[in-house]
């Protein structure tokens, strides 16, 4: 009996000594991504989607980027300084699209589809108004998997595409704002902020998101008169909390937001949509009944804008008049800023990079990221996103089916 209590734990002792194979742990390789960075030619984009700075970081992570010939010109980068971050610099575009992965910060053209090739994934904008059934198609049939920067998530659950181009679009929308109420830019010719004497001009701001806040705080900040509408009264608390101050507030189907849209100067849309198209919130006839030379600012028009007037303009040729108020609907609106924007948006795809590379690439990571993979619509050629697929009338998939069909 005695040997046999000195044998049990001697036997253990030896077990535990031994190295087990199937407990040790292996290693996970680091996938290599392959990034191609292409010269934007349409919106009037400036900006580029990596700064030299961000190439530098993703390059020592190990991964190979591919840089078109003055990519980043535009935005104050030169192709100097991304070769000496470690990027190759290509010639053509047909060279940059034999990249994996296409990061753009303006939506694909026809002829960009046209260079892709199947299992290929694209991370871009969408512009909701400029999409066709033609371009859809075209996606599909290249069988690529495309990414919307606005509908991507962080691990926090927040848009950081959306939450940082905000708050420049909101600064800018302003600014716009007040250059257009001048005469130079057909305005009425008055100062936003007024002075002593004569009262400053009205602002209505549809929307109480960061945009808002941000266009608030800059139209506070030149002395104008602010109204803020948004459905949601929570949004409307938070503003209120943020600013430190009051300010009029309501919501969209209160009978206040027509009067003061008749009386307000400028009017800017800043209203965002998680899934699709924003809202119309003002109809045809409310800007009819606006004033003479009163300035319309709709940031939403990149998901189809929230007044019935809207259509997408251009940086070359951004506004239009329409029942005697200016319209401005350029739907990169950031792109005035090409430096401070570029840099922004590398930010934001550094960390998701980064994390792709530790997760066995980006097929890896829309599996374990909801937030990244939130930003899929086509996934290798097939429709993911509900609201084009009834607005186009094209096939929709649902994502997670085709994710777990793939493991």
């Amino acid at each position: 009996m005695e040997k046999r209590k000195i044998d049990i734990p001697q036997r253990l002792t030896q077990n535990m000594l031994t190295p087990q194979e199937e407990c040790l742990e292996i290693p996970q390789k680091k996938a290599k991504l392959f990034i191609g960075i292409p010269k934007e030619r349409s919106f009037q984009e400036n900006r580029v989607a990596l700064s030299p700075a961000a190439v530098k970081t993703l390059v020592n992570a190990g991964h190979k980027i591919v840089v078109e010939e003055d990519a980043g010109l535009e935005a104050g980068f030169l192709d100097f300084e991304y070769s000496e971050a470690g990027a190759e610099i290509a010639y053509s575009s047909e060279q940059v699209f034999k990249a994996h992965v296409i990061i753009k910060v303006a939506p694909p053209s026809l002829q960009e589809i046209d260079l892709c090739h199947p299992g290929q994934i694209i991370i871009s904008p969408i512009h909701l108004p400029s999409l066709s059934e033609e371009y859809i198609y075209r996606l599909k049939k290249k069988r690529v998997t495309a990414l919307a920067m606005e509908y991507m998530k962080d691990q926090s659950g927040i848009f950081p595409f959306v939450h940082s181009m905000s708050e420049m679009a909101g600064i800018s929308a302003m600014q716009t704002a007040a250059e257009l109420l001048s005469k130079s830019g057909n305005g009425l010719g008055i100062l936003l902020g007024g002075i002593p004497g004569i009262p400053p001009a009205k602002v209505v701001i549809l929307g109480a998101g960061v945009v808002a806040e941000v266009a608030t705080r800059v139209a506070l900040g030149y002395g104008a008169e602010v109204r803020v509408f948004d459905n949601n009264i929570r949004k409307l608390m938070r503003l209120q909390g943020n600013l430190r101050q009051k300010i009029y507030t309501g919501t969209f189907n209160s009978p206040e937001l027509e009067v003061e849209l008749r009386d307000a100067e400028v009017v800017i849309g800043a209203i965002h949509s998680e899934i699709g198209r924003t809202p119309i919130i003002v109809s045809d006839s409310m800007v009819k009944n606006m004033k003479s030379g009163s300035v319309i600012i709709d940031v939403s028009i990149d998901q189809g804008g929230c007044f019935a007037t809207s259509r997408m303009t251009t940086h070359d040729k951004p506004t239009f008049i329409e029942y005697d108020v200016i319209h401005y609907c350029v739907p990169n609106i950031v792109a005035r800023i090409p430096q401070t924007s570029s840099k922004a948006i590398s930010n934001i795809l550094i960390p998701f990079f980064l994390e792709a590379g530790g997760t066995q690439g980006i097929e890896a990571l829309l599996h374990s990221s909801p937030g990244f993979r939130n930003g899929v619509y086509m996934y290798k050629g097939c429709l993911t996103n509900k609201y084009l697929s009834d607005f186009f009338n094209v096939k929709y998939t649902d994502l997670n089916l085709l994710l777990a069909s793939n493991l």
